[in-house]
């Protein structure tokens, strides 16, 4: 269960003072500030019960990512509260923790290890990996050697290796080619079936309305709704045309 109440986050935003040519001067020697508070969210309250897959939608800059780190624990609130009963696993920023200049089979297992297994843990996974990756051919190629879209499908199929009981996603599904978009796809449909928890944050409204049993939009930092899919696109979609 994941309980959020009141929550905001401000972020303090610095513009440098330059107001005379004492303090151009001034400023050479010691930078001033002035300081923008910007609310990357304000007052958000939602609650989920066990085993929702829950869609975040919102426009850029709307907040999305910002509420997944605070829940995750990226980020503290400024005021409000989040209570959450269960291990929770950000599936956020794939390949973060990846070095370039390590061959991918040693990637394998350092960012196994950032996700809590063992060497050996890992070394036993290594096929299913490479398998699911499409990459057998380069396990012993250094991960600079590899495009970006390789890198990406390497962080999705290592990370989805640690499933906890709530999943936070961050637009992980446009890893990729089709092909593997639907490879993709089906392990969520695999992960709603098992009951796992999951908020889905994506700008892909069709992926939203396949998965998702209700929809959260947030704009402006604010939570604009949170309801029925089809019900809460339709708000997304006004919202937007307006604007």
């Amino acid at each position: 269960m994941i309980e959020v109440r009141h929550l905001s986050k401000v972020f303090r935003i610095p513009h440098a003072k330059k107001k005379t040519l004492y303090h151009n001067l001034l400023s050479v020697i010691t930078r001033t500030y002035d300081y923008e508070e910007f609310f990357a969210l304000k007052d958000v309250t939602f609650k989920i019960e066990p085993g929702e897959f829950v869609g975040i939608i919102g426009r850029n800059g709307s907040g999305k990512s910002t509420l997944l780190k605070m829940l995750s624990r990226i980020y503290q609130p400024t005021s409000g509260e989040v209570i959450i009963k269960d291990e929770i696993f950000p599936l956020l920023e794939l390949g973060v923790g990846f070095q370039r200049d390590f061959s991918v089979r040693d990637n394998i297992v350092l960012y196994g290890a950032l996700l809590g297994f063992t060497r050996r843990e890992m070394n036993k996974k290594i096929d299913e990996i490479l398998a699911f990756s499409e990459l057998e051919r380069f396990v012993d190629a250094r991960l600079e050697k590899l495009s970006t879209g390789m890198q990406m499908r390497l962080g999705f199929a290592i990370a989805i290796q640690s499933v906890a009981p709530i999943m936070l996603v961050d637009e992980v599904l446009a890893v990729g080619d089709k092909a593997f978009g639907d490879k993709c796809r089906s392990v969520f449909w695999n992960l709603k079936r098992n009951g796992i928890t999951i908020l889905f944050v994506s700008h892909d409204l069709e992926a939203v309305r396949e998965y998702c049993d209700s929809v959260i939009v947030i704009d402006n930092g604010r939570l604009v709704g949170h309801g029925g899919t089809d019900v809460m696109i339709g708000e997304y979609t006004q919202l937007v045309s307006v604007h």
